[in-house]
């Protein structure tokens, strides 16, 4: 069995002694690692002084982390910088954000070829080798011009924008160019794809293929979309365990009797917090019967607080919360609380069963797994209800959520009311089709297909 390599951003950290298993993406990747052995490789998450390319190993059960640090300069322009700063507002709609730095992007390429420089020494000749993410779409180019031959899968978690976006950025033919030295590339969602492909054919002189694959620069290659799962089976369980009851019961404890509505986003402008905040003032402000019954939790924890167009979207909404609960608020109710912290995962999914309804509502998301995760923490017996953006990944597979369009507002205030007001029997209706989805195609589906795509490339 070929030995499995992972290439990302960053590695999950050391597992201590008595620790708890890492959740999602991480604990997939590492049962795959479990499976047939391999190799973790990525940045530490240290930033040093001088630029070196040492590789520092370390054994995790049946697999190995491999990292290496990056220097302050390295890491303003890959990550801060190219990645975050351009990549990412890019893909999510956000031309007005983007930052189009040459010095970015010098970065970005260097540190791509750092990884790959790294890397190599470390492959075998057989390995299966996947790299994930816009961080590192140039990894497998530097990988070839090392001289690699080992199979190179490729998979970006995020939206792929379409040909009009992607063009603006000057360096869009090397970065698409780029992307045909893996054998596989994934992507989130059909939509996703043919955004991809349509860049291809009318940009460069790339070909479809009659079985589906692709052909340009002198590769023949396959675009698929893989849509990433949740280990849902375990979530379930999870909600009812008691730790997860515990917070779920000191939430219901706090309510005093009213409904939660919840939201569960890491602070990212492309989450659509700040216009969920007006539609559940809206909300109050046109359904009065709501008041004092319901109240709205939404957790947002801080990333990225560098970038100065996420300091300035903190300060938004402090201040639509205050909007919020300034015009609504009595002694015995806050409408509106709004938390910057981090939750462990056992305390989310409590939280998520306490909750009557989720607000699920990104201006642009790859797939978000907090939708799918929500639906597997409900009872069966008393479901909340999903509101869902349609312009989430997760609302491909989750069709009979509220999907509402967040640039809307009247669409949020009638979904919010409409899902306050829900009976059970639509409420199960609902969600037994969204369980069955979450359950058939979980994480590890959406493992073993990539991997077995690759594994035939």
């Amino acid at each position: 069995m070929s030995r499995l390599v992972v290439v990302s951003n960053r590695v999950p950290p050391l597992k201590k002694r008595g620790q708890a298993a890492a959740g999602g993406l991480a604990a997939a990747l590492a049962a795959a690692l479990k499976t047939q052995g391999g190799l973790w490789f990525g940045w530490s998450g240290e930033v040093v002084e001088t630029q070196t390319a040492t590789v520092s190993m370390h054994q995790q059960g049946k697999y190995q982390l491999a990292t290496i640090n990056l220097s302050q300069e390295n890491h303003d322009e890959y990550y801060n910088g190219f990645a975050n700063c351009t990549l990412w507002p890019l893909s999510h709609y956000r031309t007005d954000l983007v930052a189009y730095d040459r010095s970015f992007s010098f970065g970005y390429y260097r540190v791509n070829s750092l990884f790959a420089e790294a890397l190599m020494p470390l492959l075998k000749p057989d390995d299966i080798v996947w790299v994930h993410d816009y961080h590192l779409i140039p990894c497998g180019a530097e990988l070839r011009r090392l001289d690699a031959t080992q199979r190179l899968g490729f998979f970006f978690h995020i939206p792929w924008p379409p040909a009009e976006l992607i063009s603006t950025l000057p360096e869009n033919k090397a970065l698409v160019r780029a992307m045909f030295a893996y054998d596989v590339v994934g992507f989130q969602t059909e939509n996703d794809v043919r955004a991809f492909l349509d860049y291809v054919l009318r940009e460069t002189e790339g070909t479809l293929e009659d079985d589906g694959r692709v052909t340009c620069y002198g590769r023949t290659i396959q675009v698929a979309a893989f849509p990433i799962g949740i280990d849902a089976a375990t979530i379930a369980a999870m909600a009812v365990q008691p730790e997860a009851r515990t917070h779920a019961a000191r939430m219901v404890d706090s309510l005093s009797g009213r409904r939660l509505i919840i939201g569960v986003d890491r602070l990212d402008y492309s989450k659509g917090i700040d216009r969920r905040f007006r539609a559940y003032g809206k909300l109050l402000e046109r359904n009065p019967e709501h008041r004092a019954k319901i109240s709205m939790l939404q957790i947002a924890p801080p990333s990225r607080m560098k970038v100065a167009s996420y300091q300035a979207m903190r300060r938004q909404l402090e201040r639509e919360m205050g909007h919020v609960n300034g015009q609504f608020a009595d002694y015995d109710w806050v409408p509106l609380r709004y938390v910057n912290k981090a939750y462990n995962h056992i305390a989310l999914v409590g939280l998520y069963r306490s909750a009557c309804a989720a607000m699920v509502t990104p201006l642009r998301d790859g797939m978000n797994l907090v939708a799918k995760e929500y639906v597997a923490a409900q009872d069966p017996a008393d479901p909340g209800v999903l509101i869902l953006s349609r312009f989430a990944g997760a609302a491909y597979q989750l069709k009979t959520a509220l999907i509402v369009n967040p640039y809307d507002e009247a669409s949020m205030v009638d979904a919010l009311h409409r899902a306050l007001c829900m009976p059970l029997e639509e409420r199960r209706q609902r969600w037994e089709p969204m369980m069955a989805s979450v359950t058939a195609e979980n994480i590890d589906v959406w493992r073993e297909s990539f991997l077995s795509a690759l594994a035939a490339a």
